[in-house]
């Protein structure tokens, strides 16, 4: 290929090239947000924000009374808050390459890590806010039973079954596919030895990431907490824009640390059929959305912010138990201290994320900014006459934000 002059345009267009092509999962997430701000000539400026509303719910009126119900929306804000790049410079001998050679030498590996970057603080964002959590801690999903039970929880909690997807760690994305090796079904033992392609499984387009988070349980304690007061539950209209509440908690060690993302059960409170508000038998996963330090003694209360809220009754009502709610027990899923793979089966409503094209500052000279399919980068070069170098950044603007945990799932294997 000939030469080509290095120009802020040629870079922009190489990055979104290279961007689109391997941008994965994320890709795939919700991003019909970004049409709702503002359209502006120069760009976007960091912070800028958009309200999301939640969907109202209702429950079904039996017979033919007139039975009126209050329409009640939450709202969360996504902000674009994430600017991220890579710096780079050339060589005035370096200024007229070929458009591979760029492409390979600079922008391939300049963007990898932008994409690895973006796809595992997309990802960790979302893991914390999912409190459904299928399998054993540290278990490796090795067959189609460990897998099916993200799916099966997404059944039990009424998730559409169109644009499901699943992103697994290398760990558990290799002995899934071994298990499919086996399979008599010709195409898909096919691409699972050749391809190492899982494809489509049980309806949910899967995705192998090498930045699938860890998450890192609390220190916690060797005691037993538990709940610690009666008439803990809330009502929607007080959860409905953060989907969170305090709850009331004892029994911690001292100085034991509760980590935002851990997850735990309460003894005898089970998760609803979203739709039917019956009991499905399944104990209701809560995670903690907050950090934080138990109190000095195992007799003092410890607050914990947790979701999704406790909502006894109506047409948003999470939970159902019988009884008494003081003294229940608190069950953390996995081993204080230990680190485990964050494989995930969600729909793709379940985060939202915009990207959007950054403001040009004024004092930019022959800077570029390219948009395809919904990407935006912003090249901008700045000469070095001192040592005769041309310095480029490379910058992209995004946010992202979960906007409905009801919609997936953690997903570790069997014991």
């Amino acid at each position: 290929m000939s030469n080509t002059t290095l120009t802020a345009d040629v870079v922009a267009k190489m990055a979104l090239a290279v961007l689109d092509n391997n941008i994965g999962v994320v890709g795939k997430m919700h991003r019909a947000y970004e049409d709702e701000f503002t359209e502006k000539v120069n760009g976007y400026k960091k912070g800028q924000s958009i309200s999301i509303r939640r969907p109202a719910d209702f429950t079904v009126r039996s017979g033919a009374t007139m039975n009126v119900q209050d329409v009640i929306e939450g709202k969360v804000t996504l902000t674009v808050d994430q600017q991220i790049g890579v710096d780079f410079q050339f060589s005035s001998t370096d200024m007229t390459l070929s458009v591979s050679d760029l492409t390979e030498r600079v922008i391939e590996p300049a963007m990898t890590n932008i994409i690895n970057y973006m796809a595992n603080d997309v990802l960790t964002e979302m893991y914390k806010g999912l409190y459904n959590w299928a399998g054993t801690p540290g278990q490796t999903i090795n067959s189609f039973a460990d897998f099916g039970k993200g799916p099966e929880r997404l059944d039990e909690m009424a998730v559409p079954t169109s644009g499901r997807l699943a992103v697994l760690s290398p760990a558990d994305h290799w002995a899934l596919l071994g298990s499919q090796t086996g399979l008599y079904m010709q195409d898909v033992a096919k691409g699972a030895y050749r391809d190492a392609s899982l494809g489509m499984i049980g309806g949910v387009d899967m995705y192998m990431s090498q930045v699938t988070p860890t998450h890192t349980a609390g220190t916690r304690d060797n005691t037993t907490p538990l709940t610690d007061g009666n008439s803990q539950e809330v009502t929607y209209d007080t959860a409905k824009n953060t989907w969170t509440q305090t709850l009331i908690t004892d029994g911690h060690d001292s100085a034991a640390t509760i980590t935002a993302g851990d997850v735990f059960t309460i003894d005898g409170v089970y998760m609803v059929n979203p739709k039917t508000k019956t009991s499905t038998g399944i104990l209701q996963n809560f995670v903690v959305t907050t950090a934080v330090t138990a109190h000095a003694t195992t007799t003092s209360d410890t607050n914990l912010t947790i979701s999704p809220p406790i909502i006894v009754t109506g047409p948003h009502q999470t939970v159902t138990y019988s009884g008494n709610f003081d003294g229940r027990t608190i069950t953390f899923f996995g081993t204080a201290s230990t680190a485990y793979k964050q494989n995930m089966v969600f729909h793709k409503n379940t985060m939202a994320l915009a990207c959007v094209p950054l403001e040009m500052p004024q004092g930019a000279v022959n800077g570029s900014r390219k948009e395809h399919k919904g990407w935006s980068v912003r090249v901008i070069p700045v000469y070095d006459g001192v040592n005769d170098v041309s310095k480029w950044r490379l910058d992209m603007l995004y946010g992202r934000k979960l906007i409905d945990p009801r919609l997936g799932t953690r997903l570790s294997g069997s014991a």
